[in-house]
């Protein structure tokens, strides 16, 4: 089947965080949105189809998980990373968020420390301060465009009241997929100093022209011991007003432990349709996946060459994985407020501010590709003009 990722589907007046709080976010709803980690495709039809033959039946009562879930995700899993894990390894998160602040909650006290690397998606920040903890920036280092982990940075800040490491793989937002060395020495240095890490691996589907991610778990069996892997079909497929992810926990006691955090917030029922559209995905979105990252593949390919040609004092950080890019607006000499106000204003778009992300956001937008390529020109000559009269 071909699927259509040109079909514009309007979805205002959905309750739409993306389109209907246009107005809260940006102080007008008339921008072109390109913000929200969701994408303005379809849903597949083949998950559509199996929430109605779900919703035909009368009653939506109290539901578990069968074995048909964790073996969905255990299928997945091979075959997309050729990660081997075993059921009982696999546990329930309402989403990616929630699990990164139950992973504090359980594995973390009050005035804990708890690693970060910003710029990052700013819930990870969230997670930590709002539970009592002491956040703690090991921010990524720039060179030449390229973004990488500071170890050297990571040694120093590790102390005895260090207890966790929030890792965003591939990163969120500036679009590093961290190859086998640097998750190796990431390993190596928790380990030795007695840091669990939680790694959110929830783009890991999203690769761009053809990468390939390694799940930090797979690297060794110190590796699977100190972490907790976080993924879900909801950036893959569109699922995210649907709450439903999972945890990949290979040490047994650390699995006790997150599902008693779990089991304590009365958190761990789910979504009777948030797991419906998890195993159609996992089961059968092969193809459906092929043609989506096909499409992302060329959106990219048409924002460097636009940036390049047209808008060369904005600068495209290179992508290896997510639809979401991160741009680098300081060859216009804005920043801050002014750079937010500019783009909203004056190009009429709503893209994430990047101090958002903490420190080294300023004089960066994050903006999300997914969606059809005729609105994402639309954007971009939006830009080009507001650039232009500069």
């Amino acid at each position: 089947m071909t699927y259509d990722f040109d079909k514009i589907i309007p979805r205002e007046n959905t309750s739409c965080v993306k389109y209907d709080l246009r107005k809260e976010f940006f102080g007008t709803t008339s921008v072109l949105p390109l913000w929200v980690a969701d994408m303005d495709f379809e849903t597949p039809v083949f998950i559509r189809e199996a929430v109605i033959k779900r919703a035909i039946h009368p009653i939506y009562g109290y539901t578990f998980r069968s074995d048909t879930f964790s073996r969905s995700i255990i299928n997945w899993m091979q075959k997309r990373h050729g990660w081997e894990i075993k059921k009982e390894w696999v546990a329930f998160s309402p989403g990616v968020v929630p699990a990164l602040n139950m992973a504090v909650m359980a594995f973390t006290s009050p005035g804990d420390k708890v690693i970060v690397q910003p710029p990052v998606y700013f819930p990870f920040f969230t997670a930590v301060k709002n539970h009592g903890r002491e956040l703690v920036y090991n921010q990524l280092t720039e060179k030449n465009g390229r973004y990488e982990m500071d170890f050297q940075d990571l040694e120093r800040k590790i102390d005895d009241k260090t207890k966790l490491l929030l890792l965003c793989h591939p990163h969120n937002p500036v679009g590093r997929l961290w190859s086998r060395h640097e998750l190796e020495t990431l390993v190596e240095i928790c380990a030795r100093k007695n840091v669990l890490i939680v790694s959110d691996e929830i783009h890991s589907d999203l690769m761009l022209n053809g990468n390939v991610h390694i799940p930090l778990a797979t690297l060794s069996r110190k590796a699977a011991d100190i972490s907790l892997t976080c993924i879900a079909p909801s950036k893959t497929f569109n699922l995210a007003g649907l709450a439903t992810s999972a945890l990949i926990i290979p040490n047994e006691a650390h699995r006790k432990v997150y599902e008693k955090i779990l089991d304590d917030l009365h958190v761990g029922m789910g979504n009777l349709f948030g797991i419906t559209t998890l195993e159609a995905a996992y089961d059968e979105g092969d193809e459906w996946l092929v043609q989506l990252l096909a499409y992302l593949d060329q959106n990219l390919q048409l924002l460097n060459d636009f940036f390049l040609t047209r808008i060369p004092r904005v600068k495209v950080v290179p992508a290896e994985a997510t639809y979401l890019i991160w741009l680098d607006f300081r060859g216009l000499g804005l920043k801050g407020k002014e750079l937010r106000e500019f783009v909203i204003q004056n190009a009429g778009i709503g893209l994430n501010d990047g101090p958002s992300f903490g420190p080294g956001g300023d004089g960066f937008q994050r903006i999300n590709i997914a969606l059809p390529r005729k609105i994402l020109i639309e954007a971009l000559e939006k830009l080009e003009e507001a650039v232009g009269a500069l």
